[in-house]
């Protein structure tokens, strides 16, 4: 008996202990588990706190630049600003000028202050066109770091674009310079961190850090691809890099908006991937060479797509053909563009982006709707810059319109065509179509910028010589059920196409 009771108390005992090493072993694995929360935790701060950028300036500051451009202004002769020219007084003071050693008649020089990178280790940089325009002497200013002095080098201008503000240079140096690359800017998120480098308001080297504000911003040019910033950019900065925090360049700093001059937090890059493609022309060719497709070409309203019969407002609607690739293809006024090169066409702004970006001679496909179906045309480009410096007219032959009375119609009054008013309006002899001579001011011609002395060329994509041919497109209009008319408009030889309602 005493033995069953001794083994039972062992067993008891073996229990006890057994109990207790799982509770140790279960506090063991709290405290671990508590430990790696805690290094976890840590972790994800210090990772969540904002990591020094001093290390990615320092590896890339040596690439950015001071620009320095002298140029020499001519002195004013006579006494200008003092009198009127031809004034009795004008040889009088002229001659006081004289007497007491008029400086202004002799040239100074002006200086200006700007920003660059240098992208090639053998001297090739990129500023803004603005920077280096009409500049006499180009300095670029070095600072390479690591305790070595600043240096200075003379630069010439290896070609220029205006349109995206951006001029590439060239020095010649010793050795292989210090350079930076671009990125790609289409993948800049709105958030991300971004960082500025240049010469802001002439007090040397400095640098600045902010976040992708907004992207695709356009403010005048027909190639604009602008990312807005809020680093801090002001006057002398213009030309500088603005870079992803890998390092690379992805906007050149060109402009800022501010009521005083200063920054506000809202500056303007040019996106990377439009300055790369200039950069590789100037640097080829001395010369940008875009595609030119030789249209005018306007966005497709809601009242434009239901006027021709389009599921919904998009692509490009060309206006007018004037001679060149387009023409010789078959394209026609009214023809939507959908698709350029096998890329869907939005609007206006990315066609002409598009069509720029193409390469000079290539023939692309051009998919356009027309009467209602789609047809597909092969184009040829040729250089814009070669059109842009021809002179091209926009003459269309037609016959003498029939002398009908004036006629109130959409809100305007409409007269046709004549000689007399062929002269007054300064049109060629062969125009055609029909005179707006008024325009009733509470109507939606005139809200939609239709005034005196446009010419109403086409109706519902037909072309309009008399009232009784306008009045024709309303019916048939009205017949297919369409509740707007599209009249092509032309004012000063500019086309373009508005919708009216023909709803009473």
């Amino acid at each position: 008996m005493s033995t069953r009771r001794d083994q039972v108390q062992a067993v008891a005992r073996s229990v006890s202990v057994r109990r207790d090493d799982v509770v140790t072993m279960a506090r063991l694995l709290w405290l671990a588990f508590a430990a790696v929360s805690l290094l976890l935790l840590q972790t994800l701060a210090a990772q969540a706190r904002q990591e020094s950028l001093a290390p990615l300036v320092n590896r890339i500051s040596p690439a950015v630049v001071n620009i320095t451009t002298t140029t020499l202004i001519e002195g004013q002769s006579g006494a200008q600003g003092i009198v009127p020219e031809g004034s009795p007084f004008e040889d009088f003071f002229r001659e006081f000028q004289d007497r007491n050693g008029d400086q202004d008649n002799r040239p100074r020089r002006s200086n200006a202050l700007g920003s660059g990178f240098v992208i090639s280790e053998d001297g090739y940089i990129v500023t803004n066109n603005h920077v280096i325009a009409e500049a006499d002497e180009i300095l670029i200013e070095f600072f390479p770091g690591d305790g070595q002095p600043v240096k200075e080098l003379p630069a010439k201008v290896i070609g220029t674009d205006e349109k995206t503000d951006i001029a590439l240079l060239k020095v010649e140096a010793s050795g292989p310079l210090k350079y930076v690359t671009f990125g790609d800017s289409d993948t800049a998120l709105v958030g991300d961190w971004v960082v500025a480098m240049g010469n802001p308001l002439g007090q040397g080297f400095s640098v600045s850090a902010g976040i992708v504000s907004a992207r695709n911003r356009e403010l005048s040019g027909s190639y604009d691809d602008y990312i807005q910033t809020d680093a801090a950019i002001n006057r002398g900065n213009s030309g500088g890099p603005l870079f992803n925090m890998d390092g690379q360049v992805i906007g050149v700093n060109t402009a800022i908006l501010s009521p005083n001059g200063g920054s506000i937090g809202i500056g303007f890059s040019m996106a990377s991937n439009v300055v790369s493609k200039v950069v590789d022309q100037l640097r080829e060719f001395g010369e940008t060479r875009r595609g030119w497709l030789g249209v005018r070409i306007q966005d497709v309203t809601e009242d434009m797509a239901e006027a021709m019969g389009l599921d919904k407002p998009g692509g490009a609607l060309i206006s007018d053909v004037p001679d060149g690739p387009a023409k010789e293809a078959g394209l026609l006024a009214g023809d939507v563009i959908l698709s350029f090169d096998g890329v869907e066409v939005k609007d206006t702004r990315g066609l002409v982006r598009q069509v720029g970006e193409t390469p000079v001679g290539k023939s692309v496909r051009v998919v356009v709707q027309r009467d209602g179906s789609t047809q597909t045309v092969l184009v040829t480009l040729g250089r814009r810059e070669d059109a842009e410096r021809a002179e091209t007219g926009d003459d269309e032959g037609a016959e003498e319109a029939p002398l009908d009375e004036n006629a109130d119609i959409l809100g305007l009054t409409i007269s046709p065509l004549t000689d007399a008013l062929r002269e007054d309006l300064g049109l060629d002899a062969d125009a055609d179509g029909l005179v707006v001579t008024d325009v009733d001011e509470a109507s939606e011609a005139y809200a939609k910028g239709l005034r005196a002395g446009d010419l109403i060329t086409e109706a519902g994509q037909q072309k309009v010589s008399s009232i009784s041919d306008l009045e024709d497109r309303m019916d048939e209009a009205r017949e297919a059920g369409r509740k707007s008319l599209l009249l092509l408009v032309r004012r000063g030889g500019d086309p373009r196409f508005v919708a009216l309602s023909l709803e009473e």
